[in-house]
């Protein structure tokens, strides 16, 4: 689950992906077989690819698996054709999502997305109808034990990030697709901490949502996440942590 502004609970989210080891290695194996497919196996060339890497090493995924995944890509390891797909949506409450996906059977996939939807009280959309409400950004995380707002407000402008926001324990600084990578390895080469660092899909305004309607939309979410060929699932909510700790 990403899009939100409360890292805590995506730091749960991802927390509860590790545990499904597996899952996540086929989830992340083939976002490298796609970039290396449309990139090459460079990644000082391949933007994509680089991202996907910084993925498999933040979920300590093994060596021989990213190569193998990387030369299904390049045609070495496999002639299975993948393709990215954003699916529109919303909850049993009305609030839109996003679900990304990488398929090679588009009939199936949409099914079963539509299934997880439709079962859970929530209904498909037609393309556009829910994207509008979100914005390609990318976020980097920092504890914020670790360095002063302040210096870390002087760095994160420098390179050209957008904010600098303290929620909690951590700061979270957000920029603009372009300059995401640019902006992150200047915080790493001022030896910045980062938490946690993604490209992602963040709602430009955000519903809270709380009790009986929270479970079910984080139910809702761990059905899609469940979901073999999907990547990611974007929701423009806002949702308590004590939810989460609950579920």
């Amino acid at each position: 689950m990403a899009g939100h502004s409360k890292w805590a609970n995506i730091k749960h989210r991802k927390a509860a992906q590790d545990a499904k080891r597996g899952k996540v290695f086929t989830k992340i194996g083939r976002e490298l077989t796609v970039a290396a497919k449309i990139g090459g196996s460079d990644p000082d060339s391949n933007s994509r690819l680089r991202l996907a890497l910084d993925k498999a090493r933040s979920a300590n995924m093994p060596k021989d698996n990213v190569d193998r995944a990387v030369k299904k890509g390049t045609g070495e390891g496999g002639n299975q054709i993948y393709e990215d797909i954003m699916y529109e949506g919303y909850t049993t409450g009305g609030i839109g999502i996003l679900i990304k996906a990488l398929t090679e059977n588009r009939n199936r996939t949409i099914m079963e997305v539509k299934n997880v939807v439709v079962k859970r009280g929530g209904s498909m959309a037609e393309p556009g109808a829910v994207s509008w409400q979100f914005e390609h950004k990318g976020i980097i995380v920092v504890p914020a034990d670790s360095i002063l707002e302040d210096a870390l407000m002087d760095l994160a402008l420098e390179a050209g990030a957008d904010d600098v926001v303290l929620e909690e324990d951590m700061f979270t600084v957000s920029t603009t697709m372009s300059e995401y990578e640019k902006v992150k390895n200047f915080l790493l080469e001022n030896h910045v901490k980062i938490e946690f660092s993604e490209l992602t899909m963040k709602s430009k305004t955000t519903v809270d949502v709380a009790g009986e309607d929270a479970e079910k939309l984080i139910a809702l979410i761990d059905a899609l996440e469940d979901l073999d060929d999907v990547q990611e699932v974007y929701g423009a909510f806002e949702i308590d942590d004590s939810a989460f700790d609950e579920a």
